[in-house]
């Protein structure tokens, strides 16, 4: 454990915290929080908890904090616009303060604001102008299409009539007077667009409107045009209104205005048609020139602002990180000092010392900031310092739960035992280089990857990737052992030790192999995988070795919680729950692993079944065959009497030494002398000394924890079994894919069923043995260290150490 000003890291115990209180001059405590947050080492409690943000000293400042970051977020927005990269965060150290970033920020906002408005009026008039465009094209046509049918007319009268005097065909198309009509009809028209997908409404809602009195001509426009109004590319349909009479022009514009259709003049006169296209034509290539001068305008401002917005997004959220501290410590009433109070690490003293002191100097106080180490019973939060490698592993742990302040940490052993039940489910070395193939490949692009923003998937696991590797590592090592690669065995380290006594055994059976050679020295004999004994030799091994793995795990477990009952100096748990707890599992399943090695030694035919089923039902019958060594029967009588003293020792002294320790504490008989570590230990274990001792909840709570553990101690033992279960699915998956896929493929003479045959043989493998069977054997070995073993000594029921820290600042998503 870290002593005070010590740099040395211990993963077992959380390091030593102390409730510290800072007395911190007005004029120095922003530069003092600034330097804390560099050092991160300090969690504020919150001494304004019963305030409201807008009561608390600095909710001005945080403010406009806030303001600072709405226009940072403008600015990220008008950058992605116009797809704009933040360049990564620059080297150099701004000069800018916060001040100076306000004045900067609103001035940039204006002229960005200035150029987008700008340039969104400048878009609506050049999406207007080609509407207008269309128009003046579409509506032409109708109109020079109506001319010609005139001309043709007069033509026919013309030959018809010999030659009668009739009107010219460049009159107007609408004369405001018919021939051969006493009654002088006047008629106008209306042009615009209107989209596709309202046409046929619009054409229905204008006849109804007028009872039929317009004349409605549509004409398609091919490709879609951008709405002026919303922006949005919309398939539009130009049509051109003929009516007479002012109330039908008021109800044709009302309807146009309903069916949201954009109306332009137009005149029957061909001449001012054509001007009117030319100075349209004209318009527009004007603003196409004026658009693109604005957007290459904008683009250079945002890539100005790109260069230093990771920069000032870390200032920007540092100050409000400050504010948002300074608003957790409470004002003296003098008004001239901020007192804060925190958790820290006993060995960060003289660290913190030495910050407030930095910001006396610099900041130029005339008083120096005050560190004193307050007394409490408050239970302090949990702090391990992890580096990369060990960090994924605890976090691991903490999934289940926070470790209670320094009580034994199960991430220790996690690193080894975790990677390690999962490489006995995964055994295969084979899958296990092509995982450290891919782990490899995430550690290389470790600084890459490390400031990308990933997906949920991939940041799972690039966040595992030592876990991953320790994974593959341990899968190479179980591979070695179960001699499998891709359920083929090979001869690495040796020939076999067996041999085919005559031709007819091979591939049939074991009984016919032969020792002729000296024993496999690493592993499984090769010459066991394809034999008919093959499944019964390899369901025995690996279910006696899984039987062998649990009991020595949960043993690690029990001896966990001896260690932390020492530590706390927690007598009733040593000899009430550690001494029973060893005593009752080894009796029976310490037992079972003691006949399970000395049967592989001896090579003794004893049914292991026969032995503990009848260790209970017949202990006095005679072993016979089942005898594995001298005194046996007597050694399973006194392990089953103490399998059973063992159970009313864990439920029935504890509860009473309890009651009479609470009886000693209200007498005042158990005075002690306050040292540090007997503080300490009441700081962490005794803080409900002054409840309410209810002997009937303790010796229920006592019951259902030795129920718990009696019955864990055969359900935990077989869910150990897991581990062969699933290394048997593992290897018999392999087997297949191998045996019914690709060597069923290489058996034909053809290139392309080969080829396929290959194909669904490495999909198979990387879909069900490296994704789903690695998830599979991960979740197993997950619950394994949850259950079986954590919940022989691991509470978890502490909260975790969140200080103050830039760093965690720059780490946290806006």
């Amino acid at each position: 454990m870290s002593d005070n000003g010590g740099s040395s890291m211990d993963l077992l115990r959380s390091e030593a915290m102390q409730l510290s209180q800072l007395i911190i001059p007005i004029d120095s405590a922003h530069l003092a929080i600034t330097y804390l947050g560099h050092l991160g080492l300090i969690q504020f409690n919150d001494l304004n908890a019963g305030k409201s943000p807008f009561q608390r000293t600095y909710a001005a400042q945080i403010k406009r904090c806030g303001e600072l970051g709405r226009k940072l977020r403008y600015f990220k927005v008008q950058m992605l616009e116009a797809e704009v990269e933040a360049s990564a965060r620059s080297g150099t150290r701004s000069d800018l303060n916060v001040d100076d970033l306000e004045v900067k920020f609103g001035q940039l906002e204006a002229e960005i604001t200035e150029i987008v408005a700008n340039g969104e009026k400048l878009q609506r008039n050049y999406n207007e102008l080609v509407e207008y465009k269309l128009v003046l094209q579409k509506a032409g046509e109708f109109f020079h299409s109506a001319l010609s049918k005139a001309t043709a007319q007069q033509r026919e009268a013309g030959s018809s009539h010999g030659g009668e005097s009739l009107e010219a065909p460049e009159a107007p198309l609408l004369e405001e007077q018919e021939l051969h009509s006493d009654k002088q009809v006047k008629l106008g028209f209306l042009t615009g667009l209107v989209p596709k997908a309202k046409s046929m409404a619009f054409e229905r809602i204008l006849f109804r409107a007028t009872r039929g009195n317009v004349l409605l001509r549509l004409s398609f426009v091919e490709q879609p045009v951008v709405d002026p109004a919303s922006g949005e590319k919309v398939i539009k349909n130009v049509f051109a209104v003929f009516f007479s009479g002012e109330r039908a022009k008021s109800k044709i514009l009302k309807i146009c205005d309903a069916f949201g259709a954009n109306r332009y003049p137009f005149s029957e006169d061909m001449g001012k048609q054509a001007q009117m296209m030319t100075e349209v034509s004209g318009r527009l290539s004007e603003l196409k020139i004026t658009i693109a001068a604005g957007i290459s305008q904008r683009k250079n401002l945002l890539h100005e602002i790109g260069q230093h917005y990771e920069q000032w997004n870390l200032m920007v959220r540092r100050e409000k990180s400050i504010y948002h501290t300074l608003n957790m410590l409470s004002i003296d009433v003098t008004k001239k000092c901020l007192v804060a109070e925190g958790w820290s690490p006993v060995f960060a003293t003289q660290q913190i010392q030495d910050a407030l002191q930095r910001a006396t100097t610099d900041s130029g106080s005339q008083v120096g900031g005050i560190f004193q180490v307050l007394r409490t019973k408050e239970s302090p939060p949990t702090y391990f310092r992890t580096n990369k490698f060990t960090s994924s592993f605890q976090d691991i742990v903490d999934a289940y739960g926070v470790a209670k302040y320094q009580e034994a940490n199960p991430g220790v052993y996690t690193i080894i035992t975790f990677p390690f039940l999962f490489a006995v489910m995964f055994g295969d070395w084979g899958h296990g280089i092509c995982i450290l193939l891919a782990t490899l490949f995430l550690l290389i692009m470790e600084r890459k990857f490390s400031n990308k923003k990933l997906g949920d998937i991939m940041e799972m696991t690039f966040g595992g990737r030592y876990v991953i590797l320790m994974m593959a590592l341990f899968s190479i090592y179980t591979g070695f052992i179960y001699n499998e690669f891709f359920s083929r065995p090979f001869e690495l380290f040796s020939r076999s030790a067996y041999d085919c006594r005559d031709p007819s055994c091979r591939d049939a059976t074991s009984v016919g192999l032969i020792k002729v050679h000296d024993t496999y020295p690493f592993g499984v004999d090769p010459v066991w995988h394809g034999t008919r004994s093959e499944l019964p030799f390899l369901n025995s091994l690996k279910m006696k070795m899984s039987i062998l793995l649990g009991v020595a795990q949960m043993n690690l477990g029990i001896v966990m919680s001896f260690f932390n009952a020492k530590f706390f100096r927690n007598g009733i748990n040593i000899w009430c729950q550690f001494v029973p707890q060893i005593i009752f599992l080894n009796s029976l399943f310490g037992y079972l692993s003691i006949l399970i090695i000395i049967k592989w030694i001896t090579g003794s035919k004893a049914d292991l079944y026969h032995v503990m089923i009848y260790m209970f039902l017949g202990p006095t019958d005679d072993l016979d065959e089942n005898q594995l060594f001298i005194g046996q029967k007597a050694i399973q009588l006194l392990l089953l009497l103490l399998a059973f003293v063992s159970v009313p020792w864990m439920l029935l002294p504890k509860p009473f030494l309890l009651k009479s320790q609470h009886n000693n504490r209200q007498d005042g008989q158990s005075y002690v002398t306050l040292t540090d570590e007997s503080l300490q230990s009441e700081i962490t274990h005794d803080s409900h000394a002054q409840e309410e001792f209810v002997f009937s909840e303790v010796f229920v709570h006592q019951l259902i924890h030795t129920i718990e553990f009696v019955l864990g101690a055969v359900s935990n033992t077989a869910s150990y079994l897991r581990l062969w279960a699933l290394s048997l699915a593992h290897s018999e998956l392999s087997s297949v894919f191998y045996e019914k896929v690709l060597l069923l493929a290489w058996g034909y003479n053809n290139l392309i069923i080969r080829i396929v045959g290959m194909f669904v043989f490495i999909c198979a493998t990387v879909g069900v043995l490296l994704v789903m069977e690695t998830l599979s054997a991960f979740l197993h070995a997950l619950r394994l260290h949850w259950v079986e073993f954590q919940n022989k000594f691991y509470e978890g029921d502490g909260y975790k150490f969140n200080p103050f820290s830039f760093t965690l600042v720059a780490d946290e998503d806006e």
